[in-house]
Parts: C-alpha cells; structure tokens; sequence
C-alpha cells in the first residue's frame, strides 16, 4: 500500500489545506499575491505529482487497487477546493461562476455514476477527451491563481478564464458520454 505511486497520491490530499491556506487571506479582502504565487508554485508541484504517480504505477508495475481509488479522489478533491476558493476571492465570478459549476456538478454526478456502476461490476474507462477535460482544468485554475500573483499580468485571468470556460464545454461533453453508458445499466 505504502509504495511511491500511493505515496504521491496521498501527498495531493494532505495538501490541500496548505493551498486553500495560502489563498485565504485573499478570501478576506486582502490581495497577497506572496500567497497567490506560493499557492501557483504548490498547485504546480501538486499537477506533477498527479502526472508521475500514475506513470510510476505503471512503469514499476505497481498498480494498486488503492491508488486506483485514491487517485481520482485526489483530483476531484484539489479541483474542488480550488474552485470554492477562487469563487470565494472573486477570481471566478460572475457569469463565470457558471463554468465553475458546470466543472463541481460534473465531477459529482460522475463520482455518484461510477460508484453506481462499480455495484453492477461495470468498469468506465476514462475517455481521451475526458483527459483532454482535465488537462484544461488544470491549466484554467493553475493560470486563475497565476493571475492574483502577477494582477498586473491581466492576459494571465484571460487565459484563466477563456480555459475554464473550454473545460466546462468539455465537461458537458463527457458527463453525457459517461451518463449514456450508465443509462444502458438503469432499469
């Protein structure tokens, strides 16, 4: 259980405090970017870790039901923090809260779908552009945090949002496409 793929995995989840701690003083009213870009360089470390504990598993051999478990756990838990903080410092606002929402609905609805098929034995694969989905979430709150570290950058929030707005399109997308396999399994 204890191997590196966990290990890294694991990491993403313990922190997530330290992120959202880094953001808050923004949520109240203070603009530090010291925090932001703290936040940006963690949120970075954070996005590689993602990258090589699944490439580790695979590579070593070392596939493991509970990083299987964790890893997208860990996903959904650090996306989600990071949304609920960026709405909560208005770095998401707006009519763009909207593709915020789009991205949480999603990801839960998803969770609740998966968990309902694994019942029936039904296995989902992830979709190449449900990856494509991701890639862009990544990047679309990796720059929305970017941008309270360099507010004087404003082409950074652009790209923020523009991504966010394009992961929220896709994540439409591929809810449907996941929602269509799990339909053909409801009675």
């Amino acid at each position: 259980m204890l191997t590196l793929p966990n290990l890294l995995t694991l990491s993403r989840i313990v922190t997530v405090p330290l992120l959202v701690a880094l953001l808050w003083p923004a949520e109240l009213g203070a603009r530090w970017t010291t925090g932001y870009a703290l936040a940006f360089a963690l949120y970075c470390l954070m996005g590689v870790t993602d990258y090589f504990d699944g490439y580790l598993a695979r590579a070593q051999g070392t596939v493991s039901k509970l990083g299987v478990f964790l890893d997208p756990i860990a996903d959904k838990i650090m996306v989600g923090a990071v949304i609920l903080m960026l709405a909560a410092t208005r770095d998401i606002a707006g009519i763009h809260i909207a593709a915020a929402m789009i991205i949480l609905l999603r990801e839960i609805a998803v969770s609740g779908l998966r968990e309902f098929l694994a019942g029936l034995q039904v296995s989902v694969p992830v979709s190449r552009l449900a990856k494509w989905k991701t890639t862009l979430q990544i990047i679309a709150l990796g720059a929305l945090i970017l941008a309270g570290a360099v507010p004087h950058i404003p082409f950074v929030q652009t790209v923020g949002i523009v991504t966010l707005w394009a992961a929220a399109m896709l994540t439409l997308v591929t809810g449907w496409d996941y929602l269509r396999v799990g339909i053909k399994h409801m009675d």
